[in-house]
């Protein structure tokens, strides 16, 4: 029996989970055993972990060649070249179709020093699953997308970058609304270039990374041209934020 992996892309895995496993026509359960007592699952907020480890299952039963990361605070999830990991990277994300998505990319704090140590991480690969489950514990799913960052987030109201913010201090990157074409919905980033412009903005707006502005863009320009060979021009926040526009806020009746 063989037991050598082939080495896909994660174009190449989105493809085979969408036309040969035929994946949004499957139905699943999530089942737990504890003695003599076996339950279908049916709370909604553990699915979305639960795909992440069924990814890894289907990798391995598909004998698809990968390492996991041991980071888990920073994408990827998958290095899908063992032999070098800093190209086809991947990383899973899971939410609820019915709603919202509701994870997190990264703290942003960390992932801005992040993408200048390692800047081949902003072509991470988003595999990202949108599930939905009966009343019955029946798990399927909806849609399947492989997006890059930038094509999942946006900025917000005061930031110009989505972002998980309590009692005025900056936690997670958080995704935007990336399939909807509903009138007001913030549109996604355009390019790496803007998205970067954006995280520029953020570390010069966060009180606790204020104080790297300074020589942030910098820093990473160095690292993008040491890794890439090539330089790349990141635009000003104040020149391109109108191509980004925020909802107009409807007057209040007198």
């Amino acid at each position: 029996m063989s037991t050598e992996k082939i080495k896909l892309s994660a174009q190449q895995i989105y493809d085979k989970l969408i036309d040969e496993d035929k994946i949004l026509q499957l139905t699943g359960q999530i089942r737990f055993y504890l003695g003599d007592v076996d339950i279908i699952v049916k709370q909604k907020d553990v699915v979305g972990n639960i795909i992440q480890e069924w990814l890894q299952g289907w990798l391995d039963k598909r004998k698809i060649e990968y390492a996991p990361s041991q980071n888990t605070q920073m994408p990827p999830d998958f290095f899908l070249d063992k032999a070098d990991r800093t190209k086809n990277l991947l990383e899973v994300k899971a939410f609820n179709r019915n709603a919202s998505p509701g994870f997190d990319i990264a703290d942003f704090r960390m992932y801005s020093e992040e993408i200048i140590a390692k800047p081949y991480m902003l072509d991470t690969d988003y595999l990202i699953f949108g599930y939905d489950m009966s009343d019955e514990g029946v798990v399927t799913i909806k849609d399947l997308w492989l997006k890059k960052v930038w094509e999942i987030t946006r900025r917000m109201e005061g930031w110009a970058i989505n972002l998980q913010v309590k009692q005025g201090v900056v936690h997670k990157i958080r995704p935007g609304v990336w399939y909807s074409n509903k009138a007001g919905n913030i549109p996604m980033f355009r390019c790496l270039e803007d998205f970067v412009s954006a995280i520029e903005e953020t570390v010069y707006q966060n009180p606790k990374t204020h104080h790297d502005a300074a020589t942030w863009k910098r820093n990473f320009l160095q690292a993008y041209e040491k890794h890439y060979g090539v330089k790349i021009k990141i635009p000003r926040w104040s020149d391109i934020e109108d191509t980004y526009p925020l909802p107009v806020k409807k007057k209040k009746a007198q």
